[in-house]
C-alpha cells in the first residue's frame, strides 16, 4: 500500500520518473522475495532487514555529514520520497534520459 501511495506522489512529479521508481519498487521486491525463500526463519529475516534498515540510515547520515547539510526530511516527510527521485534524476542525466 505504500508503495502504491508512492508511486502516485511520483507520478505527479514526471512520468520518467515513476516508470523507474516503479522498476526500482518492483526489483526491491523481488529480493525481499528471494530473501523470503532463502531463509525460512522469521527470526533470521527480521535480523537481515534491521541490519539493512540501520545500515542504511548510518550511511546516509554519513553521507549527509561528508556533505555538511543536515537531511531535509527533517522538516517536511515529504523529502523522504524526493531523495530516491533526486537519485533517479542522477542516473537519468548520466545516461541522457529526460524527465
Amino acid at each position: 500500500i505504500l508503495i502504491l501511495f508512492s508511486i502516485i506522489f511520483y507520478f505527479r512529479l514526471s512520468i520518467p520518473i515513476t516508470v523507474g521508481m516503479i522498476i526500482y519498487s518492483i526489483l526491491n521486491l523481488y529480493i525481499i522475495n528471494q530473501f523470503e525463500i532463502l531463509y525460512t526463519s522469521k527470526s533470521t529475516l527480521l535480523i537481515i532487514y534491521i541490519s539493512i534498515f540501520v545500515g542504511a540510515w548510518i550511511g546516509q547520515f554519513i553521507g549527509h555529514k561528508i556533505e555538511g547539510e543536515k537531511p531535509s526530511f527533517f522538516e517536511d516527510l515529504q523529502f523522504l520520497l524526493i531523495g530516491p527521485a533526486w537519485l533517479l534524476s542522477f542516473i537519468y542525466n548520466k545516461v541522457g534520459i529526460k524527465y
